[in-house]
């Protein structure tokens, strides 16, 4: 298995560290750093307390957690969110663009959202065809339907 480093900047000293659990996820729990009370209906930035340096050719995708919603009534707008390795510096904290669709009480250290190193994209180049050549699945959110 190869091995990146991600340097961190923790802002808030009551967060929990990042834990790698390979093996079980590929994905690493993001948690809150503040203390948030929001109503149904509000719109905030939450304050994940971290900056990171990625490695060269490398992006965070951060998206919600799947208990996120029942949990704490947050649907995370932008999602997923993607961070490219510019977003670098010790004043570029990771947030979670969060909508409340009820109201909800989010303490530090609770996990609501997650993220996954992934490579970029390699260059793509786009070529016009008259067919693609396969037989249609049913159209669109047909997967698993007869």
């Amino acid at each position: 298995m190869n091995e990146a480093e991600v340097l961190i900047k923790y802002h808030c000293p009551e967060l929990e560290p990042l834990a790698y659990i390979g093996g079980k996820s590929d994905w690493v729990d993001l948690r809150a750093a503040e203390e948030v009370e929001m109503k149904s209906g509000d719109f905030r930035y939450i304050s994940l307390g971290i900056s990171v340096r990625l490695p060269k050719g490398f992006e965070l995708w951060v998206a919600p957690r799947s208990s996120t919603f029942k949990n704490f009534g947050l649907i995370m707008v932008n999602s997923p969110g993607i961070v490219d390795e510019t977003y670098s510096s010790d004043e570029d904290i990771l947030m979670m663009p969060a909508l409340a669709m009820r109201d909800t009480v989010i303490h530090v250290n609770d996990r609501i959202c997650q993220c996954r190193l992934m490579e970029h994209q390699p260059q793509l180049r786009f070529r016009a065809v008259e067919t693609l050549g396969h037989n249609t699945r049913g159209g669109f959110g047909s997967t698993g339907t007869r």
